[in-house]
């Protein structure tokens, strides 16, 4: 909530002045994209949809660490074609960018050949001065020395990402997904607890009159003073005496259940036939 009204404020300040109205639309964009993504939280309710949101969950764990080994490889493999291909060139934001944009690229498919491969590589106003290119009077030129070095990194940079790293991450994603699909009513059980929990403790306007309730709940309690009721509709820890009670309460209804699963079973039709072949 504070973070949304901040926005809020934020973008209301931005829009009435001019001068700043590019970086309001700019934050006003970004909280429509949070606040959309919002709504997926209302998939908890759904018993096939829950345990999905579980599975999604723990499938951006997997992906974190995998970004860990893709990262390794990125960067080896950025570094040393950065410094294979345009050694001359000091300008931090390009090599920032081609160190690691130009190989993320590269994993989707995107190959420039005309940068790389020195049978493609056309040299048209470029300079091997490191000044010039600081200055931006003219581009870099392509160093083709070690060309077929830089050819032999691209394959075994790709085999390793699309290949070998990619199979893992799936056969990850494989191994979360048979995981918490066999326990899907477990966990469906425990959102739909949460989800329960999380409305019966909020106020009961939605944003953004959700503010009225907050403005209410501050003037009751900092300006009256007035002490709310400790609400236990949702016991989390039992006493001695509950907890006893509990466990009988469960026995009896165990009892209970497999005293009707027994007289379900008696009554059938197959076991009828089985007690009259006998």
């Amino acid at each position: 909530f504070r973070i949304g009204f901040f926005s809020l404020l934020h973008c209301l300040h931005h829009r009435l002045f001019p001068s700043s109205y590019e970086s309001g639309r700019t934050i006003l964009c970004l909280d429509f994209m949070i606040f959309t993504l919002r709504l997926i939280h209302i998939f908890a309710v759904n018993k096939q949809l829950g345990p999905k949101m579980i599975i999604v969950g723990k499938m951006m764990k997997d992906v974190f660490f995998f970004l860990f080994f893709l990262g390794v490889w990125l960067v080896a493999y950025g570094v040393t074609t950065e410094g294979l291909l345009l050694p001359h060139d000091r300008r931090i934001p390009w090599i920032f960018r081609r160190v690691f944009y130009r190989p993320y690229l590269q994993i989707f498919g995107q190959i420039p050949l005309s940068e790389i491969d020195a049978a493609q590589i056309t040299a048209s106003n470029c300079t091997y001065d490191p000044l010039a290119i600081l200055l931006e009077d003219a581009t870099p030129c392509t160093n083709t020395y070690a060309n077929w070095l830089v050819l032999i990194l691209l394959v075994i940079f790709l085999l390793v990402a699309n290949i070998l790293l990619l199979n893992l991450l799936i056969a990850m994603f494989s191994y979360t997904f048979s995981k918490v699909q066999g326990n899907s009513d477990i966990y469906w059980k425990s959102q739909r607890y949460n989800l329960i929990l999380e409305y019966h403790s909020r106020p009961a306007l939605a944003p953004p009159f959700i503010l009225i309730s907050h403005l209410h709940l501050l003037f009751k309690r900092h300006i009256r003073k007035v002490q709310s009721a400790k609400r236990r509709d949702f016991l989390l820890e039992l006493s001695e005496i509950q907890n006893r009670r509990l466990l009988t309460w469960e026995s009896v209804q165990k009892e209970n259940y497999l005293v009707a699963q027994a007289r379900q079973k008696r009554d059938s039709d197959t076991e009828r036939l089985r007690r009259t072949s006998q």
